[in-house]
């Protein structure tokens, strides 16, 4: 996720933005540059790597001005670079943009302009902003603005700046998250509280649709579609800067938590063209007719990653009946798998350091097959390195134990299952559309139960003195229940296992006594009734059980101790659903303990060593 600054005021600019700037370096970021407004003119200074570059670069000659615009990326569009960082400008160098957020439609922006006869200077979404308004200014910034709004699509937090119009900073939210400061005769601008907390603790806190016009005297808010003025209530901020980088919360986990519908809307901008009903994915060089040469699938991760390679295999087998095989990493290149010229290889990193799935990746290209990437992070080593790659979008992960990148990993499988569907006519345009319109509400479906999370926490607080618990459950529900059961040890270092439910009687009935916790999750139609027999089996020995289950499911109430149930979704998304309430009852199970939630003892973020 990446970080704006901006200030109007009495004061130079440029200290200011770097030092706000680092208040946003939490959020983590690859480039970071400036944008100075002295009334003559804008300069602009922009560095790859950490802000001690930048703040190198503008040491010697250091921007003059009050009027300034500052930003931290975390690229999405284009690799880490100097060009490609921030702030961008038209070609005359009159309008610079900083931008959070993607533009969905800025390739067909992009080749139209070029048409015009512009010139690109970077490969990302963003530059397109700037030659937008360049060539829609008519001595009106606020305008010209509300124009480009009006041609771009995605999400989206805009600061602009203009030499004709330099008393003013225009801002525009959509999507993606925007605060000004308000301080005497001067304005700042954040995309996050900590930026502006040293100098003020009253924000604005715009919201989807509010267009912003600064001065160093005032702020004028209105509608960008209506241009009607709107109340915006003035918020004062208590928190103290550590609470601050955390949006209030206890812990960068549960920040993460509460995160992911956004995440989430990140993963899909961009991907699904509600035009025609299709997943579009033009990131990936494969061709429809590669599409359909592809015979297996190995897909290759660690830890989470692996279990969300889990649910992978699920997806690829049932929408593009493509046979599928999942290997933690660590083990796969020792197996000496077997490759064929229709192998396709999946490697899974939040990170894209990961050391066993870089060597995995490695091992299978040396064996000829083509490799595929999910990674959170562009410009990392995996991505460099695979042939195609496929970002998450969902931002930095702080806290060691993962969340969003998670459930962004499952719907970057949720969306190349479709891709590949489509791409080998294995699904119909009805069942094409019903996948969509499901995975559209998805985001809007974690946000209703995160809003309902007290009765999980009474669930921790039961649990918190545990020395054992087991999660049980089948199909698609036992792959999820080995993710509840991860996140449970690494935080609260409870001993917990996962257990496909009908492997009980199997052995490990013989665990389950009197008082036994036991988390039961049942979301899938098919398999409700097996499911309820292996509860009962669970309950006859003593066993106390949380069952999770659809809303739908009444029946599930009679067999269990207590229940908490999910929005309906179709069977295939569940896992992003369910896996909610196990996140909320590792992370306050953790909490309730004392332990340090955001840094679990021995476990690192990035394992880079094999």
């Amino acid at each position: 996720m990446c970080g704006i600054m901006g200030y109007i005021g009495y004061r130079q600019a440029q200290p200011i933005l770097l030092n706000g700037l680092r208040k946003l370096e939490y959020r983590g970021y690859d480039s970071a540059g400036i944008a100075v407004c002295n009334g003559q003119g804008i300069t602009v200074r922009k560095k790859q790597g950490r802000i001690e570059a930048l703040e190198q670069q503008v040491a010697s000659q250091p921007l003059l001005g009050t009027v300034g615009i500052g930003h931290t990326r975390w690229a999405t569009h284009g690799k880490p670079s100097d060009d490609n960082s921030h702030p961008h400008t038209d070609q005359s160098g009159a309008f610079t943009v900083v931008h959070n957020g993607i533009i969905e439609n800025y390739l067909d922006i992009r080749q139209e302009l070029i048409e015009e006869g512009v010139a690109f200077a970077s490969e990302t979404d963003t530059e397109v902003i700037a030659h937008l308004l360049a060539k829609w200014y008519d001595n009106d910034l606020v305008a010209a603005v509300k124009k480009v709004a009006g041609i771009i699509r995605g999400a989206y937090a805009l600061a602009v700046m203009c030499e004709y119009e330099p008393d003013k900073l225009v801002v525009i939210r959509y999507a993606s998250p925007l605060i000004i400061g308000i301080g005497a005769g001067e304005k700042y601008i954040g995309s996050d509280i900590p930026a502006i907390l040293e100098h003020t603790r009253d924000v604005y806190v715009l919201e989807d649709g509010d267009l912003a016009v600064l001065t160093k005297d005032s702020v004028t808010l209105l509608d960008v579609d209506t241009s009607r003025p709107v109340q915006r209530e003035l918020v004062r901020i208590e928190w103290d800067k550590e609470q601050a980088e955390k949006d209030g919360f206890d812990h960068y986990m549960l920040k993460e938590i509460h995160e992911q519908p956004h995440a989430l809307r990140h993963t899909m901008t961009g991907r699904i063209d509600e035009a025609g009903g299709m997943v579009v994915l033009p990131e990936l060089r494969i061709r429809p007719d590669e599409l359909r040469q592809v015979e297996k699938i190995y897909i290759v991760a660690c830890g989470t990653a692996y279990h969300a390679g889990l649910i992978g295999k699920h997806v690829f087998e049932h929408l593009a009946h493509i046979p599928v095989e999942v290997d933690v990493a660590s083990e796969f290149r020792y197996r000496k798998p077997l490759y064929t010229p229709g192998t396709l290889t999946i490697v899974v990193s939040q990170s894209g350091e990961t050391a066993d799935t870089l060597a995995a990746l490695r091992e299978a290209k040396r064996n000829g097959s083509r490799v595929l990437a999910i990674t959170n992070v562009v410009g990392s080593t995996i991505a460099r390195e695979a042939d195609e790659v496929m970002t998450t979008n969902a931002g930095p992960e702080i806290a060691v134990a993962s969340t969003k990148a998670y459930t962004s990993q499952l719907l970057a499988f949720y969306l190349l299952g479709i891709y590949f569907a489509q791409g080998k006519g294995t699904i119909d345009d009805q069942e094409r559309a019903t996948l969509l319109q499901a995975l559209a509400q998805l985001p809007d479906q974690v946000e209703a139960i995160l809003s309902h999370a007290d009765k999980l926490r009474q669930f921790a607080d039961a649990i918190k003195e545990e020395q054992q618990l087991f999660f049980i459950g089948r199909g698609l529900d036992h792959a999820v229940c080995l993710e509840g059961s991860l996140k449970l040890k690494e935080i609260s270092y409870i001993h917990s296992e996962a257990y496909a439910a009908g492997e009980l009687k199997h052995g490990t009935l013989a665990l389950i006594e009197e008082g036994t916790r036991v988390i039961a999750l049942s979301t899938q139609a098919d398999l409700h009734e097996k499911m309820v027999n292996n509860i009962t089996e669970v309950k006859a020995r003593g066993a106390v059980v949380l069952g999770i289950a659809l809303d739908d499911n009444v029946e599930l109430h009679r067999s269990v101790d207590d229940v908490c149930l999910i929005p309906g979704t179709l069977p295939l998304f569940t896992p992003i659903l369910s896996v909610i309430p196990l996140q909320l009852i590792s992370y306050y199970t953790a909490a309730a303990l004392g332990n340090d939630v955001d840094r679990p003892r021995n476990l690192a973020k990035s394992v880079t060593v094999e």
